[in-house]
């Protein structure tokens, strides 16, 4: 088995886990500890790009409001099924996962939007942009898990990373201009 650099199955558990939530793992506790650490900023930016796509879902208008507001409340939808997959590998692995939604605050990388108006438009490439970001994030953590062997991590991303990329193919297509993709 290879091992990350520094990762020794020997390592002691973490004194973040409490004794009563001590998963049985055969990964090094290094290896818990980067992958949790992945997963839980991925699981913070899900909530928060949940939570924009519904603020999008709930403010946009226009001539096109009934099509993206369904897309926007399906794209939530799928967003948020994401979360209990990823807090539930946290803990599979032997990690803690978030607690609060100060935590998701504190971890997320997609910024909030919060303005009294955004075009429906502006709202997609918004949106567009911040699944790519997310993808890119996955990579990355599908990656490390791969570094320690950790199949169940980089089988769940590899889905994970597939949907985000419908989503962000599907904002990329409905937020075309008539004729072309010109701004």
């Amino acid at each position: 088995m290879s091992k990350a650099k520094g990762d020794n199955k020997a390592d002691h558990r973490s004194d973040k886990v409490s004794p009563d939530l001590d998963t049985p793992t055969d990964l090094p506790q290094g290896g818990v500890d980067k992958i949790s650490a992945a997963l839980n900023v991925l699981l913070a930016d899900a909530f928060a790009l949940y939570m924009k796509s519904k603020n999008f879902h709930w403010h946009v208008s226009g001539r096109h409001f009934r099509d993206y507001h369904l897309l926007l409340d399906e794209q939530a939808a799928a967003i948020f099924a994401t979360t209990d997959e990823l807090a539930e590998r946290v803990r599979k692995i032997g990690g803690v996962t978030l607690r609060s939604i100060g935590q998701v605050a504190k971890l997320q990388t997609v910024d909030d939007n919060d303005e009294p108006y955004v075009p429906p438009r502006e709202m997609l490439r918004e949106l567009m942009e911040d699944n790519k970001k997310m993808a890119a994030a996955m990579r990355k953590a599908r990656k490390l898990a791969d570094d320690y062997e950790d199949v169940g991590t980089t089988s769940l991303l590899e889905n994970f990373i597939d949907q985000t990329e419908r989503r962000t193919w599907f904002l990329f297509e409905a937020s075309r201009q008539e004729g072309g993709n010109a701004e």
